[in-house]
């Protein structure tokens, strides 16, 4: 008699708390950074390159990180990086001088770029079919990061500027014990090892389970060497990674702006706007992936949040009243919550399991330079070329990147079946 599956695989609450727990304590820091460095002389420009300095080294080292957790496995990378994290911010908390700022930085935008290892293991753990859900949820869990982090740096800093860092220091610092007791380890060739598994008998697995191996396909046209960027599958979803949150970031530079002129709105009012597109973007990661994949497959639910994020940035480009700002905002925020997580399952899908931590990390590293060159390109519209001019590019990049979507997912490229986990 089968027995019910349970609703989240074993480990996954593990990794999701410290996902959580990760994003709580970027939280902290983000708000009060700027600040923080106005005391060491700092200038705006100089403090624009501080917090780009963070992303910079994110976008170098995300694809690095996941090339090697796919040859040590997820759980060492993952509690390198938190060490990482908590020195970084303990660095940033206890620097004396610019200098040691920008090395805090330096540090903890290198370990920031694990986030591929992290969405890597949930791939790993997640059947094919429930992987857009689970990492609709690790979605979830930066989300709430954003809103609680701030809050909780908030109160720190009553305990003296540099308490906050001091907190996030503290708290990665539990997260990587609590990782190194609690984490499982999820990469399949780490596993395979351990139960002294071949690449026969993974190859087995898949074909007992009545999944197509993902690397056959590589095998058979002879391209089993090739890097993954060179993979026209792989090759395309980056390219939707990196136009849709081109798109997407552009957005959110100008929205403030875009606020402030069309609707008034001041500081109070807007940050409130900005904690209300968190919170939705929240529950459509929660509550609309799961159904949505499972009426329309993951890349029908691909293609659907790309159209949502085109109409909604249709309507706020006509928006001049609150009666089309709701809408187009709610379109955006179902939107970029449905292509979130399906394109990263679809990105998981398209290689091996064992070589899935590097394709994530060029995600991570697409997504880090499209937030590099959206902001740019979006202030620069917005400002030349007027305020409508953001929103109606992104919405036709949105748009372009529809035909980019692979027409078939790789229908195994999922879970590695267990060698005792045969069918029976």
């Amino acid at each position: 008699m089968a027995t019910r599956r349970t609703r989240f695989p074993a480990g996954f609450g593990a990794l999701w708390g410290c996902v959580l727990l990760d994003l709580i304590g970027f939280g902290i820091v983000l708000p009060i950074l700027p600040l923080w460095a106005e005391r060491f002389g700092a200038r705006p420009a100089t403090i624009g390159t501080l917090v780009a300095t963070y992303s910079a080294f994110q976008l170098v080292c995300a694809p690095l990180w996941g090339w090697l957790s796919d040859r040590v496995g997820r759980k060492p990378v993952l509690v390198l990086a938190l060490v990482g994290t908590a020195a970084g911010s303990l660095l940033t908390g206890l620097a004396s001088s610019l200098v040691l700022l920008f090395v805090g930085r330096a540090i903890d935008g290198m370990s920031g770029a694990s986030v591929a290892v992290a969405q890597a293991a949930v791939a790993d753990l997640a059947e094919p079919a429930e992987r857009p859900r689970l990492l609709g949820l690790i979605g979830a869990a930066f989300g709430l990061g954003f809103v609680a982090g701030p809050a909780l740096g908030a109160l720190a800093a009553l305990g003296g500027p540099r308490a906050p860092f001091l907190v996030a220091a503290g708290l990665a610092a539990c997260n990587a014990v609590v990782a190194v007791t609690r984490l499982p380890e999820t990469h399949p060739g780490t596993r395979a090892r351990q139960w002294g598994a071949t690449a026969s008998n993974q190859a087995a697995g898949y074909q007992a389970a009545g999944a197509e191996d993902p690397g056959a396909e590589d095998q058979a046209d002879g391209a089993d060497q090739r890097p993954p960027w060179r993979r026209p599958r792989l090759a395309r979803l980056l390219l939707v990674a990196f136009t849709s949150l081109v798109a997407f970031s552009a957005f959110e530079t100008t929205f403030s702006l875009f606020g402030e002129r069309r609707l008034g709105l001041r500081l109070a009012s807007t940050g409130a706007v900005f904690a209300w597109i968190g919170l939705a973007i929240v529950l459509a990661n929660t509550a609309l992936v799961a159904p949505a994949v499972r009426r329309l497959g993951e890349l029908g639910a691909l293609r659907l949040g790309l159209a949502l994020n085109a109409v909604g940035l249709v309507l706020l480009a006509v928006t001049r009243s609150w009666v089309l700002l709701v809408p187009a905002l709610l379109a955006l925020c179902a939107g970029q919550g449905l292509v979130t997580p399906t394109l990263s399952s679809s990105v998981a899908g398209a290689v091996r399991a064992e070589r899935r931590g590097g394709a994530l990390g060029m995600q991570q590293a697409a997504g880090g330079l499209a937030r590099v060159i959206g902001p740019l390109a979006g202030g620069f519209a917005f400002q030349r070329l007027g305020v409508p001019v953001p929103y109606v590019a992104g919405a036709a990049l949105a748009i372009l990147c529809l035909p980019l979507v692979p027409g078939r997912a790789h229908s195994g490229a999922g879970r590695l079946p267990l060698p005792h986990a045969r069918a029976r």
